[in-house]
């Protein structure tokens, strides 16, 4: 066999990643020295990004079933069944150390990524959302990021014909030197014609398809399983190029493919490139792979087999075929103009075999490339240990508020609650001609030729994870259970991006479990399984002044249906008169001063510059029960605009609804409370609902509180809606504060 040259040292070792430990891994499991190829695929397959070594242990105890789950984690993305012989199909994916490095092709090319993801299992994309972290405004490089960041989404989003319909955007800064880009995409297929990736049949034809192969994103995935260090700028080679055109040609051609019987398996090349892909493939088929590597079509000239394995070039994917289907494919993608090869072949020997220029060049057996590669169990500490170490400071009492609407005008101005228009205008929402609502608690987009409706949602309070890690976990499956039903969907599935710090820390890898222990039981609790995911470990810098880790942020990406759109519900007063309910834990409505929750709270934060106090407690009981509701409520027709509760509180909700709608609304204190604590408290399971007649509603709440489920549901009158002021502020002033912070900033 071909030596395929370069010794192997302890430096270069150490360059690929590996830690001398796991270096005798790979001796033990090839029974020699590799070469420098096999080195570098073993590098490639066995980094966090691939191998998930650091968090495959806990991620095997989240919930992932429940009857409307065709499929869950494990395969390019999750399915759920929605009715009438149709499936969703969704994933969220993260693009954080390339999008630091590169801002627009960073998160470009994240946006590329996870749309092949999904159309690569047969569905057709029909909606985008995204979850960004950035550091503090004034951090020297902040607002370049974000201007590059947000014009990658939208320029490839809007390019390749999909809407991005939701998501959030938040500073804070721990993020200063590792920002978070995490990209989502939902897509919309035949329940009887989804694709995966097992590669079956001895001797089929391997094909690759798409873009041609260059020297962008070598050691991409290496690079986002580790630190950034000083030097993060010289990084940049490792950061892929997207061609969202490129991307759109390729839809329509697997898609047009799908529709014959030739495909026998299909996978994308993201991470790690045509490695992980036929690794991928050949050991969910529990087969053999081998690959001519001169017929690998390449864009540069005299690129060896390492570079060919371990590029990520984009718009890329590797498929299965049927014998004697190779012509007819080939026609398909040529009328398209991409590239279409046949450059191996399905094989019975469980090991990846590798040509070039007539020898072998790698040959590994699979086994301990994915199914036996490493699988640590990292210490952590206990939620007590972790509470010493994260040195929560509690509540010295409760804060005062001096005037309620000054406090609401700067909650509004401040980064974190601002108006995202100048961000929503430069992503197409529209295309598609399917959306039917962005901005609200949820975006909502139509099953094309139904009558149903997807509700898309993105959600995680950081402040609230570090705080307290399982009550976070919890209410970040909380939260978007909340959205999703705020505009009438039942909630179905999520996905997640997982973003921690390094998980060799034990106070890291602590935040981990527990906000997976977190997650785990909402997700029970509420029948919302977790089918699709990501993780992205070691998002913490040295670079730019950074030098700290990043809140833990397992960002939730749910997904629900609405069976009949006419009934989505959106945030916006509608009618003067109407009346307003606060909706949530019975405790509300009879007033119990000490369960209000300034602690972590938003307000608290930005009018006196603290993050003390404790993350407020999630009861998933009340969760259930308030969804189940609100459902109950727009059911009946009696309500006729909804907004969940969540940062800033009642008066932040109340001020957003008044925006949406362009009517302000007369309401009152409750003297049980403090002002601070009353309106600007972050309890969780609460809700606004407007009501044309508040007789029907109080009958039909009579009614529903004999169910012992729902009897804990408190309904307690806020006001009415009408002219043209929140809390004695006037709507002109709080949408001027709103819309200031982005419009001053990018000028």
């Amino acid at each position: 066999m071909s030596n395929a040259s370069d010794t192997i040292t302890p430096e270069v070792v150490e360059a690929h990643g590996l830690s001398p430990e796991e270096y005798e891994r790979v001796l033990n499991a090839l029974g020699r020295e590799p070469n420098l190829v096999e080195l570098g695929i073993f590098s490639v397959m066995w980094s966090e990004h691939c191998s998930y070594k650091s968090s495959r242990l806990h991620l095997k105890k989240l919930p992932t079933e429940a009857p409307w789950v065709i499929c869950g984690p494990g395969e390019n993305a999750g399915v759920i069944d929605i009715g009438d012989g149709q499936a969703a199909i969704f994933k969220m994916e993260s693009h954080n150390h390339p999008s630091y490095i590169e801002p627009y092709q960073g998160a470009a090319t994240g946006v590329g990524g996870i749309l092949r993801d999904v159309f690569t299992m047969g569905a057709r994309p029909v909606a985008n959302a995204n979850a960004l972290r950035f550091g503090r405004p004034d951090h020297p490089k902040m607002k370049h990021l974000v201007q590059g960041v947000v014009a990658g989404i939208g320029g490839y989003g809007n390019c390749v014909g999909v809407p991005t319909v939701c998501g959030e955007t938040n500073f804070h800064p721990a993020y200063d030197g590792n920002i978070l880009v995490n990209a989502m995409t939902v897509g919309v297929a035949d329940a009887d014609k989804i694709f995966y990736s097992a590669a079956t049949g001895v001797g089929n034809p391997i094909v690759y398809v798409g873009s041609k192969t260059g020297r962008d994103g070598i050691h991409g995935a290496t690079m986002a399983s580790a630190d950034f260090e000083e030097d993060a700028e010289a990084k940049r080679p490792t950061v892929q190029v997207g061609d969202p055109f490129t991307e759109k040609l390729l839809i329509e051609a697997c898609l047009e493919l799908m529709a014959t019987d030739a495909i026998v398996a299909i996978q994308d090349m993201g991470a790690a490139g045509l490695t992980s892909s036929s690794v991928e493939m050949a050991t969910n088929g529990k087969a053999g792979i081998r690959l001519d590597m001169d017929k690998v079509p390449c864009r540069e000239e005299g690129m060896t087999p390492y570079e060919m394995m371990l590029s990520e070039s984009q718009e890329r994917m590797l498929m299965v075929l049927k014998p004697g289907k190779e012509a007819m494919a080939a026609a398909i993608f040529e009328k398209w103009e991409l590239d279409f090869a046949v450059i191996g072949e399905v094989t019975d020997t469980q090991h990846m075999v590798l040509e070039f220029g007539g020898e072998v060049v790698c040959d590994i057996p699979l086994g301990p490339l994915a199914a036996d590669a490493p699988e640590y169990d990292r210490p952590y500490l206990s939620k007590d240990e972790y509470k010493d170490w994260a040195k929560v400071k509690p509540l010295d009492g409760v804060p005062e508020c001096h005037d309620v609407g000054v406090d609401l005008l700067k909650l509004m101005a401040s980064p974190n609650l601002a108006s995202r228009r100048w961000i929503a205008e430069q992503y197409d929402s529209q295309v598609g001609a399917d959306t039917l609502q962005t901005g609200g608690d949820a975006g909502v987009v139509r099953v094309h030729g139904t009558k149903k409706a997807l509700a898309i949602t993105t959600d995680c309070t950081p402040r609230y994870v570090y705080s307290d890690p399982y009550e976070g976990g919890k209410q970040a499956i909380a939260e978007a259970y909340r959205n999703l039903c705020a505009v009438g969907a039942r909630p179905l599935a999520v996905t997640n991006c997982l973003n921690f710090a390094n998980p060799q820390r034990p106070e890291i890898m602590s935040q981990f479990v527990h906000a997976l222990e977190g997650m785990g039981e909402a997700c029970r609790t509420l029948d919302f399984p977790i089918v699709s995911g990501n993780v992205s470990l070691y998002n913490e810098s040295k670079a730019a002044g950074g030098g700290s880790a990043i809140l833990p942020t397992p960002a939730i990406g749910g997904v629900g249906i609405i069976d009949d759109y006419a009934d989505m519900m959106t945030m916006g007063f509608k009618n003067e008169g109407d009346t307003l309910f606060l909706v949530g834990p019975e405790f509300w409505a009879t007033p119990d001063p000490t369960r209000s929750h300034l602690g972590k709270s938003l307000w608290l934060s930005v009018v006196h510059g603290s993050e003390d106090g404790r993350t407020p407690p999630t009861d998933l009981i009340v969760e259930r029960a308030a969804g189940k509701i609100i459902h109950q409520l727009i059911a009946d027709g009696l309500v006729n605009a909804i907004h969940d509760l969540s940062d800033g509180g009642l008066a932040v909700g109340l001020a957003e609804m008044a925006l949406a709608g362009g009517l302000g609304a007369e309401v009152e204190a409750n003297s049980e409370y403090t002002a601070a604590q009353w309106w600007f408290g972050e309890d969780q399971g609460r809700y606004i609902v407007s009501v044309p007649d508040p007789d029907a509603l109080m009958a039909a709440v009579n009614r529903e509180t004999e169910n012992v489920e729902t009897a804990q549901i408190g309904f307690r009158k806020l006001g009415t809606v009408g002219g043209d002021r929140v809390l004695g502020v006037t709507l002109a002033d709080l949408r001027e504060a709103h819309e200031s912070f982005f419009r001053d900033w990018m000028g």
